[in-house]
């Protein structure tokens, strides 16, 4: 399971002990390493929007940028979809941010290097959210 920690104000150091947080699915149970789809891996992200958390990562190897939503940084977290489906190349990172009144995804692929996965191009696209605070999912920008 992944790990939250406050920082510091300078944010060079934790104000806390790291916690386990946990991300479950539609029915409680905890998305574990064999839930290869949903499952987390890596490249974690936080944002809030409307008053919800929303704690999205990496799958890994199936390559999908998933979410799940929860009342507090801390979770517990409810798995909710998938942001991003994969991309060209190996490896699907990202970011959210608002900028301007309005959301965006930032990932990176290897579309322009023709799939040399260590050339990556830095893409963003806008989010929509439904009135449920659900995330529309996106297929990635392939030239």
């Amino acid at each position: 399971m992944p790990f939250v920690a406050k920082l510091t104000d300078d944010l060079l150091e934790f104000a806390e002990k790291p916690k386990e947080i946990e991300i479950t699915d539609e029915n409680g149970d905890l998305l574990l390493a064999g839930d290869n789809e949903r499952r987390f891996f890596e490249a974690s992200w936080m944002h809030k929007y409307n008053g919800k958390y929303y704690f999205s990562y990496s799958t890994g190897d199936t390559h999908f940028i998933c979410y799940a939503m929860g009342d507090s940084p801390y979770g517990p977290f409810k798995y909710k979809g998938k942001i991003l489906n994969p991309v060209v190349g190996w490896t699907s990172h990202h970011s959210v941010c608002e900028v301007a009144g309005k959301w965006y995804l930032f990932y990176h692929d290897s579309s322009l290097s023709k799939g040399v996965t260590h050339l990556r191009s830095v893409k963003l696209t806008e989010i929509s959210y439904n009135d449920d605070g659900t995330i529309n999912t996106i297929d990635p920008y392939i030239e």
